[in-house]
């Protein structure tokens, strides 16, 4: 199972089961990381600089971002999600990111396109 959840809320949840892994790649301000309660940082499973710029959170954007994004997931990031899929295979995930916008971030698209990864491997399409 893969969850979400905003790194800021006070206090994240504390599922015992859940690997909480964060997937922005600028550490979320004030924030300790002592604070923040995450098994792993993946800075490289984030959008570029340039396209998180591009994006701004805009909604009327948001579809041609997720196809960006993914685009560079594929290209960029395969270690990362391979390690994201092995431990979201084992058991339960939260991918935890900074962004205000609940609706439109990265770690929405980046559940649906691990989602979808996963739906492909469970029908022998195999894993990135």
């Amino acid at each position: 199972m893969i969850e979400i959840e905003r790194i800021y809320n006070n206090p994240v949840k504390d599922n015992r089961n859940s690997f909480k892994i964060l997937i922005d790649r600028l550490w979320p301000r004030g924030l300790s990381k002592d604070k923040a309660k995450i098994d792993l940082w993946l800075k490289d499973i984030a959008p570029s600089t340039s396209l998180r710029k591009w994006f701004s959170h805009d909604e009327k954007k948001w579809d041609e971002f997720k196809f960006r994004y993914f685009k560079e997931l594929e290209e960029n990031s395969n270690e990362s999600i391979n390690k994201v899929l092995d431990k979201a295979a084992k058991g339960s995930i939260t991918l935890l990111y900074g962004s205000k916008n609940e609706k439109f971030n990265n770690a929405v698209a980046l559940k649906e396109y691990l989602e979808q990864k996963l739906k492909n491997n469970r029908k022998g399409k195999g894993i990135v």
